[in-house]
């Protein structure tokens, strides 16, 4: 399961943390960031060894921008606290495990 994150947080979780992480940024009033939420729920059961955390770009609009985020969802694949993926738009679950590989 993801868990929502603040800015405040993000470098702690994700910016410093050894790994792969991934992270969701979704707003709440989007359709196709709602069904990627469940893929990401399905696929979090699935691969247990990585964390995921969502960011809302409407409560972290600065941290989205930083990362040239304008259309949502986006998820961002971070490893050892760089950014090595980003893809824009719904992903099934196959699509989201590959990114984390």
């Amino acid at each position: 399961m993801s868990v929502e994150i603040k800015a405040s947080e993000f470098d702690e979780k994700v910016r410093n943390a050894k790994g792969t992480v991934v992270v969701d940024f979704f707003a709440t009033w989007c359709a196709p960031c709602r069904m990627l939420g469940k893929v990401i729920d399905e696929v979090s059961k699935e691969v247990t060894d990585v964390p995921f955390y969502k960011v809302n770009v409407d409560t972290a609009a600065e941290l989205a921008s930083s990362f040239g985020i304008e259309s949502i969802p986006v998820l961002v694949v971070f490893k050892d606290g760089e950014k090595v993926h980003q893809v824009v738009g719904f992903q099934d679950a196959d699509a989201v495990k590959s990114l984390i590989k």
